[in-house]
């Protein structure tokens, strides 16, 4: 009884407030299709009303061409991440109607699978989704803009995958702009903007970025650039963003002897808070970058460009065969991230010497700090770089990312690539290079539409152009946990790793950095003050002295023991300041000297090296 009297409150009050505010309340229905509507160049629509922007809810219409059998719509549960992060658990409700309007069945088959129909002709499929996944591997709506990845908006159907596709942004503001790496139109009528991709899978890997955002446009040698940034106008300065931009795609591009797209995207987001990290996409990428470390003297910003923009080749071109085709319903398992990923990070130190943006002195340090992080690990003599990157999909967990349970495959991938790099360069008596290597691959595979074999096509492409035999390189350091023999490698180019144990300052815990950038707490020493503070194992670490937590380790390298520090937490015990006094600990440090008696040789090699060559396009550039 009590429920039926709601509801019939509930309907007067409707009634009431039509009477009063009738074309208000209308105009608050979320755009959504219907089948009168048609577009003869897509055989799947969608579209995304960004109408509920203060909730953070998108209202997502599927427009489909029936067949007369019921049919399975999914929405990936891993997208941008290698996480299962389970975007239906977002799904508010979700339902169906054919083209009369008449309700379709609906059935859940699974946490993140729907049956839908049976239908002869036109369908739709409507559902609210909770959209507040900040950052480059997220997906937000809300009152400032909005961000999509759109695999983690947009059910799918195997039976539809592969069809022209389009997506429509409606019910935003009228000072917003719309922007992707696809073709677009603005209807200027209704505000609304439309992407269009030749299947689901090119759709989804061209994230759609909404607001207020500042556009740079440029040409270089044909192709046509963007830069797009949200953030607040003085905590960045636009041309300094696009100077970088532009020194980085033309000497990557010039080193590649390459220039695969007509037009690039960069999308930044620069907030006031934790941010960092880049997801990298076929013609696009998307990057976070605090605000407060954009002018700080470090190289934060260049190199997470360089680096996912590399990846518009490798990973996107020069694709491992394992990872394809995708599937968005489980992980998807590769011994190649060491590779992908990590060997991107090679290539990104080289593209920042060569585009003026570091020198060769901080080259060499930064490479020496990629080792101490590397051999401060003891799984490194458990866990292969191959292991590490079957494992990426345990990233998610405190407990995998000790020191003593994992590596990284960006660590040890970079420095892998260093290491292959001088073998190359040793091998072929100063001609072949791994700038060889990746226009050997691009060359073989990427432009042929074929996949690589994983480590064993690396392997293949280096021995084929050095004619040299790598099994031992491949099978100790790749798929092996032989310790690498660092000067073996570095006296090539007239170099020792040198080893100094060290006092330095200690917060009484240890951190780990999972993809996407957030650090967690993975480890708590006992007997240690932080211990006595209270911070735990699992605590997201948001921020350090008022600082963002992306200047963690810049925070703490200019502390001493005895020092107090302050942590901006959250976790199991909920969000926290807490004030931690600095221990000590002994650590090794690393660097990278001369040898004693370097010679002529040696010395030329290294700055082919450095600079991403080999030696004989060095001599050819003096000459």
């Amino acid at each position: 009884m009590k429920k039926t009297w709601t509801l019939k409150f509930a309907a007067t009050l409707i009634f009431l407030a039509t009477l009063c505010f009738g074309e208000a309340l209308l105009a608050a229905v979320p755009a959504t299709f219907n089948c009168a509507q048609q577009d003869k160049d897509a055989r799947l629509r969608y579209m995304i009303s960004a109408l509920d922007r203060d909730n953070n809810i998108a209202h997502v219409s599927v427009q489909f061409e029936g067949t007369g059998t019921t049919r399975n719509f999914v929405l990936p549960v891993w997208n941008a991440l290698y996480e299962v992060r389970d975007f239906a658990a977002n799904v508010k409700w979700l339902s169906a109607h054919d083209a009369a309007g008449q309700p379709l069945a609906v059935k859940k088959l699974d946490k993140t699978t729907w049956q839908v129909g049976p239908s002869t002709g036109c369908g739709v499929i409507e559902y609210d989704i909770q959209l507040n996944d900040a950052g480059p591997f997220g997906a937000q709506v809300n009152d400032r803009h909005a961000f999509l990845n759109l695999a983690q908006v947009l059910v799918y159907s195997n039976a539809s995958r592969r069809l022209p596709a389009t997506v429509t942004l409606a019910d935003i503001p009228k000072e917003w702009k719309a922007i992707a790496a696809l073709p677009t139109t603005e209807d200027t009528q209704s505000g609304a903007w439309t992407f269009r991709a030749p299947s689901y899978d090119a759709l989804v890997d061209a994230p759609i970025e909404a607001g207020t955002f500042q556009l740079l446009t440029w040409t270089d040698n044909g192709a046509k650039y963007r830069t797009v940034i949200d953030a607040i106008p003085g905590d960045y300065d636009a041309k300094t963003v696009q100077t970088v931009d532009e020194k980085i795609e033309r000497a990557e591009t010039e080193w590649m002897h390459d220039r695969p797209y007509s037009e690039y995207t960069f999308i930044y987001h620069f907030p006031r808070g934790p941010g960092g990290g880049g997801m990298e996409h076929a013609n696009c990428t998307a990057i976070d970058v605090s605000a407060s470390g954009l002018n700080d003297g470090s190289l934060g910003f260049a190199s997470v460009t360089a680096h996912e923009f590399f990846h518009l080749w490798n990973v996107k071109r020069i694709r491992p065969q394992s990872l394809e085709p995708v599937d968005y319903t489980k992980e998807n398992y590769t011994r190649a991230l060491w590779f992908s990923e990590g060997m991107t990070s090679t290539v990104a130190e080289h593209i920042l010497v060569r585009a003026g943006l570091m020198n060769d002195q901080q080259f060499l340090r930064r490479l020496a700090d990629q080792i101490e992080m590397l051999e401060a690990r003891p799984a490194r003599l458990t866990q292969s770089a191959e292991e590490s990157s079957l494992d990426t999909w345990l990233d998610k967990y405190p407990a995998y990312n000790q020191p003593d349970r994992s590596i990284s495959y960006y660590n040890k991938g970079q420095i892998l690539g260093e290491m292959l790099d001088l073998a190359m360069l040793r091998a072929s008596n100063g001609t072949r290079s791994i700038r060889d290597l990746f226009q050997y691959m691009n060359d073989h595979w990427a432009k042929q539409g074929k996949y690589f074999d994983d480590s064993a096509s690396v392997q293949q492409a280096a021995g084929a152009l050095t004619g040299a035999d790598f099994r031992s390189f491949f099978r100790n350091y790749v798929a092996g946990v032989t310790p690498i023999p660092y000067d073996d490698f570095f006296a090539t180019v007239g170099l020792r790793l040198v080893k100094k144990s060290v006092e330095a300052p200690y917060p009484g815990f240890i951190v780990s950095r999972r993809t996407g950038g957030t650090l967690v707490v993975s480890r708590v020493s006992d007997g240690s003050d932080a211990q006595r503070a209270g911070v735990q194992p699992g605590d997201v670490i948001s921020g350090i002295n008022g600082r963002p937590a992306m200047e963690f380790l810049s925070q703490l390298e200019n502390a001493k023991p005895g020092d107090m520090i302050m942590l901006s937490l959250r976790g199991a015990m909920g969000e926290r300041e807490l004030k931690v006094r600095m221990g000590a600990q002994m650590l090794n440090r690393y660097s990278l000297e001369d040898l004693p008696d370097v010679s002529a040789g040696q010395m030329a090699l290294r700055a082919a090296w450095i600079h991403g060559d080999d030696e004989a396009a060095v001599q050819g550039k003096a000459n």
